[in-house]
């Protein structure tokens, strides 16, 4: 009787175990928030100077908190989309250190979701 020896550990290349390099730090915020006209979206600034977006039709809301939304474990951008009497909602969260491009790449997926009734 022979038994087949397995050699132990993963089978990868050299290729694939490469360094790669990642997008980090917050980046610049204009590239969310120019993505809404004033015709579609009401902004405000508080004054704690925390960003508020919302839809003309209050279903959408997205909050950025540069020093960290209140109350949250660092929490720096909140999306919100309200459902309906048949479907809910739904609601995303970024901490203050995910890079303003990836949060742009969410929030013009959003966008382009809606449509007007």
């Amino acid at each position: 009787m022979t038994v087949a020896l397995v050699s132990p550990g993963l089978s990868t290349t050299v290729e694939a175990l490469r360094l790669r390099e990642w997008q980090l730090g917050p980046g610049q915020p204009t590239l969310v928030m120019d993505q809404f006209s004033a015709d579609d979206f009401n902004l405000v600034v508080d004054d704690r100077a925390d960003v508020h977006v919302n839809s003309k039709d209050g279903r959408f809301y997205l909050g950025w908190f540069p020093l960290g939304r209140p109350g949250t474990d660092g929490e720096g951008r909140k999306i919100a989309v309200t459902g309906t009497v048949k479907v809910r909602g739904y609601q995303m969260s970024f901490d203050t250190e995910t890079p303003a491009g990836i949060v742009a790449a969410a929030v013009a997926r959003v966008l382009e979701t809606s449509r007007r009734l």
